[in-house]
C-alpha cells in the first residue's frame, strides 16, 4: 500500500531509520507502532488468495484522499462492515446494506466507494470464470521492480500499474486508479520498493 510521507518535500528524509531495535526502516514506517508492525510483517508479503487480494483492492481504494495510517486503524471495522472481505457475501449487499454503512462510523463512510466495495466483489465473483482474481492481478508483474535508495526514487505508478488500471475497470472494478493500483501491487509484493538498506528487502521471496 502507499505511504503518504509527512511534512514537505524538503523535509523528508530520504533514506533508511535505523530504530531502536537497529533496523533500518523507511521514514514512514520509523516512529508509528502500528505503522512499523505493519511494515515489518505485511507489507510488501506476497497475497494470492482471493479474499485477501479483493480486500487490498477495497482498502487501497478507500485510502485515497486520506493517510494509510487512517486506513489501517480502521482495517477491524472495515472487515466487520464487509463480512470479512467475503466477496460472496459483499457482492449481495443492497441499497439498504449501502444505508447500514454509511452509518458506521468504524469505516470511511463514503459512498462512492462503498459502492465500488460492492461493485469490486461482484466483479471478483464474475472473475473466477477466467481462471479468478489472483492469476488476472499478478499477470501484470514486470520482469524487474524498482531498486530506490530514496524515497524520491520509488514510482508512484508505472506502465503495469496503468494496464492493470485499465484491465480491472474493464472488469468492472471501480476506484482502481494507475497510482492506486500500483500502490497495491508494492502492497502485494508484486513489485518490491523497499528502499535498499532496509531490513525487509527481498523478503519477499519474490525478487532477490
Amino acid at each position: 500500500m502507499s505511504m503518504p510521507i509527512p511534512g514537505s518535500a524538503k523535509e523528508q528524509v530520504s533514506d533508511v531509520v535505523v530504530g531502536d531495535d537497529g533496523l533500518a526502516r523507511p521514514p514512514w514506517a520509523a516512529t508509528d507502532i502500528l505503522m512499523r508492525e505493519y511494515y515489518d510483517t505485511e507489507w510488501g508479503m506476497p497475497v494470492t488468495d482471493e479474499q485477501g487480494l479483493y480486500e487490498r483492492i477495497c482498502l487501497e481504494g478507500f485510502q485515497a484522499g486520506l493517510s494509510w495510517a487512517t486506513i489501517l486503524r480502521k482495517r477491524p471495522a472495515f472487515r466487520r462492515a464487509f463480512a470479512e472481505f467475503d466477496p460472496d457475501v459483499v457482492a449481495r449487499y443492497t441499497d439498504r446494506d449501502v444505508e447500514r454503512l454509511m452509518g458506521d462510523a468504524g469505516i470511511v463512510r463514503n459512498g462512492m466507494k462503498i459502492r465500488a466495495t460492492i461493485a469490486n466483489a461482484a466483479a471478483t465473483v464474475a472473475l473466477r470464470d477466467e481462471g479468478g482474481l489472483v492469476d488476472f492481478v499478478w499477470s501484470f508483474r514486470p520482469d524487474r521492480t524498482p531498486v530506490p535508495t530514496r524515497i524520491e526514487d520509488i514510482p508512484t505508478q508505472s506502465v503495469e500499474s496503468i494496464a492493470l488500471s485499465k484491465a480491472l475497470r474493464k472488469k468492472g472494478f471501480a476506484f482502481v486508479g494507475p497510482t492506486t493500483m500500483f500502490a497495491l501491487m508494492e502492497a502485494v509484493g508484486i513489485v518490491d520498493t523497499h528502499l535498499v538498506g532496509s531490513h525487509r528487502r527481498g523478503t519477499s521471496g519474490i525478487w532477490v
